[in-house]
């Protein structure tokens, strides 16, 4: 019992703000996600602050007597820290540190500590630092009246580089480090991609808001066996697998990072290569929570994102996850979506009619075939039964009796010509 009182004497004890331009309940809803973000980097909230204003003050984010009162209720409840539901200025920051006397944090802070934390591969422990840098290198600006630098000439000699510019340096360094190793994964994620269409292989991409159940349906599709926790951010790094459909057709999932309001641009950024699996994808899967109250806000959230990325002729395939769960919504709708389906991931309740449907999408993108191939050429049919879908073959006399929907690019290869010999 000694070690876990221990441990959570450890974590960061905190107190939520945020300053509420409109809707007051909007604010809550936005402070409740922040509080489970807190959760998840470890942190426990202690209480919660909110002031109306037309607009946050340029100087310290609150008025000058909300902040008086913040630092009281933190001296009342022994909370080590704030932290505010707005990416906060570098002045703002500077200037609440000042008059709280304690930690001060932003709610971009939060979501890259539990970025830096749950990233697992190369590539997203590149994505994660560099946005973390990009976030840094802002918040050391402004003190360029405070610094000297030791250059050539005269009129240029100085007491030297002073601490800050040293890390202003180093952090431009780093960044463009960075983006060098980035650039690389760039290309080899665009191979890839190009391979996977070279073999006439449909891709989707499996997209939706942080803890919607993303990578619990994937698990459930293919079997990945890739974490997935009741819990935001749980899973950062994208995953491939392939699923086979009745028929033999076979489609590529791929399972992205998930989306959340306020999310900060540097990590949009920096996960640009991962989140643009979307963009080059033929059908996007997005996963909704319906049992959340705020559904309707997170799939705006959701398109929005999309809009951003330039993802906008895609067939979308809207999946109200969690029917399994008490009060799930029997009827719910998504107006920018081509298709819904209400499933539970965990049960696989509704699994077979999103299957249907994204075969039936498969479909309406290939083309009828009717064709008779002479036994010499049966390596035609493997491979309309490897890049296409199957429906039927038969052995006769005159050859082999096949019918099938296959690639639109692969039909012109696969017509008999007139002379009855084949061009392949």
């Amino acid at each position: 019992m000694a070690e876990l009182i221990d441990i959570e004497e450890k974590r960061e004890k905190l107190i939520l703000c945020a300053v509420c331009t409109g809707e007051t309940a909007e604010a809550e809803e936005s402070l409740d996600e922040l509080a489970e973000l807190c959760d998840t980097a470890g942190a426990v909230t202690l209480g919660r602050v909110i002031q109306n204003l037309d607009c946050p003050s340029k100087a310290t984010y609150f008025g000058k007597g909300k902040v008086e009162e913040i630092r009281l209720l933190a001296l009342q409840l022994g909370a080590t820290g704030i932290v505010c539901d707005d990416e906060l200025s570098p002045a703002q920051l500077r200037n609440l540190e000042d008059a709280l006397d304690m930690k001060v944090m932003d709610r971009t802070m939060v979501i890259l500590d539990i970025f830096a934390d749950h990233a697992i591969t190369s590539e997203g422990k590149i994505q994660v630092e560099l946005a973390q840098l990009k976030y840094r290198a802002i918040r050391l600006t402004g003190f360029r009246d405070y610094l000297s630098r030791l250059g050539g000439g005269i009129g240029t000699r100085g007491p030297g580089e002073k601490k800050l510019e040293v890390d202003r340096r180093r952090i431009h360094d780093r960044i463009g480090q960075l983006k060098t190793e980035l650039k690389d994964v760039e290309r080899h994620r665009e191979e890839s991609r190009k391979q996977r269409k070279s073999g006439f292989t449909l891709s989707c991409a499996i997209v939706g808001y942080t803890n919607a159940g993303k990578s619990t349906l994937l698990n459930t599709l293919t079997g990945a066996g890739i974490l997935a926790e009741d819990k935001l951010f749980a899973t950062l790094d994208p995953t491939t697998r392939a699923m086979e459909l009745e028929g033999g057709q076979t489609v590529l999932l791929t399972d992205t990072v998930g989306f959340i309001r306020k999310l900060p641009h540097n990590l949009v950024d920096a996960f640009r290569s991962t989140l643009e699996e979307a963009k080059y994808s033929d059908i996007i899967i997005h996963v909704a929570d319906c049992t959340n109250p705020q559904v309707e806000a997170q799939m705006h959230t959701v398109y929005e994102t999309l809009r951003e990325l330039g993802i906008g002729d895609r067939p979308v395939v809207t999946v109200f996850n969690k029917i399994d769960r008490e009060g799930a919504p029997e009827v719910i709708k998504d107006l920018n979506a081509d298709y819904t389906v209400r499933i539970s991931a965990k049960t696989g309740e509704g699994i077979d009619e999103l299957k249907d449907i994204l075969g039936m999408i498969i479909r309406s993108r290939r083309v009828y075939l009717e064709e008779v191939y002479g036994y010499n050429e049966a390596g035609i049919v493997q491979k309309i039964r490897k890049k296409g879908q199957l429906l039927s073959e038969e052995y006769a006399e005159d050859g082999i009796h096949v019918t099938a929907y296959v690639p639109a690019e692969l039909f012109g290869t696969l017509i008999r010509k007139n002379d009855g010999k084949k061009d392949d």
